[in-house]
This record gives structure tokens, C-alpha cells and sequence, in this order.
């Protein structure tokens, strides 16, 4: 018996892991920001968040996404998070922990005039193989700022991997957090809203 839980546990840690992606390497240099509690993190991700709005743009609740622009566990986020788009504002916060690409990128959809259509054009190269968009390597100091910030409280939150969800549910108004992609039924349970 022990070895069936020990095995249902392996797979169990594999399918989390396929489902977000993490740095390599941390960075254990710098000192390690203070941690948001759950019930705190909506709160604080609201007031320190720096994203671009994707969806319901009157949405009463918006539901942030901390995503890496490398990530393709994100892309599958993206993709099924559009079917809900009518019913729930999206924010999508970038950070940068996945390579020398994340940055320019996560500004280039910052400063994007319509950031909605360069993500989806951006995540369609992504999982294609084709590395996403181009970016410049010129960013300015304020967007530069906001990524490096974004990503300092994904820290704070305890988040290892992208992306992550902060939301409330829609139908319990409890704050909720959830790390890794999924399809978009489990994310409109996730968010306390019909799938259809």
C-alpha cells in the first residue's frame, strides 16, 4: 500500500510541476520580502499591482494573473481564460524571472496600445515555439520599476512559479490563490463564475 501513495504522491508533484513554471536558479541574494497572508493578498495585490486590464473592464471583482511573458504554462492560462472575458475583469500583472526576455517583453505589453491584442498575438508565438514577441531592450526607468516591483510581490506572496491567480470567489467573496495554469472550467470554479 505504501508504495501506491508514494507513487499517487510522485504524480501528483509531476502534474503541478507541468502546469507552472519556476526560475532555475533563485536568487538568494536578496533579502526576502515580508509574507502576505491569503486572506491579505487580494488587498495588497489591488493596491501594488501594475498590469493591463483584459475582459470585463466593469467587473465589480478583478480577478490579477502574475504572469513571466516566457512562461507557456501562462499562455495556456491566457488562452483559457478568454471564453470568460465577458463575465470577468482580468489583470494581468508581468513580472520577470524567467529569463533576459521577460522584461522587455512584460513592458512592451505594458506600453502595448492595446495590450490585449499584442498578449494574444504575443502567447500565440509563445506556444508555437516562436519565443513571443519582439522587444526592445530600451525600457523606461517607471516600467522597468513597476515589472521589478510586480515580481518582488509575487515574491512576498509566496509564489514560486507563474502564473499565479489572486481573486476573490464571486459567489463566497473569499480571497483565493492558485498557482499553475488550468482549463478554463476549473478556472471559472476557481473564480465562483459559469463557465458557459
Amino acid at each position: 500500500m505504501k508504495p501506491r501513495i508514494l507513487a499517487l504522491s510522485l504524480s501528483a508533484l509531476l502534474a503541478l510541476s507541468l502546469g507552472a513554471c519556476s526560475p532555475e536558479s533563485a536568487d538568494t541574494s536578496a533579502a526576502a520580502p515580508a509574507p502576505i497572508a491569503v486572506a491579505q493578498a487580494y488587498e495588497a495585490v489591488a493596491k501594488d499591482a501594475k498590469g493591463f486590464t483584459a475582459g470585463a473592464l466593469m467587473g465589480a471583482n478583478a480577478v490579477y494573473v502574475l504572469f513571466d511573458p516566457q512562461c507557456p504554462h501562462c499562455s495556456h492560462l491566457w488562452e483559457s481564460s478568454l471564453p470568460l472575458h465577458s463575465k470577468v475583469k482580468f489583470i494581468w500583472v508581468p513580472v520577470a524571472m524567467l529569463g533576459a526576455k521577460s522584461l522587455p517583453q512584460g513592458a512592451a505589453l505594458l506600453q502595448a496600445p492595446d495590450p490585449v491584442e499584442a498578449m494574444t498575438t504575443h502567447e500565440k508565438s509563445l506556444l508555437a515555439g516562436q519565443g513571443g514577441m519582439a522587444a526592445s531592450a530600451s525600457i523606461p526607468e517607471d516600467v522597468e520599476a513597476s515589472i521589478k516591483a510586480n515580481t518582488r510581490l509575487l515574491d512576498s506572496l509566496g509564489a514560486d512559479s507563474v502564473p499565479f491567480i489572486v481573486a476573490k470567489n464571486a459567489r463566497t467573496g473569499q480571497v483565493v490563490t492558485q498557482a499553475g495554469a488550468m482549463g478554463t472550467a476549473a478556472l471559472a470554479e476557481l473564480l465562483g463564475v459559469s463557465s458557459n
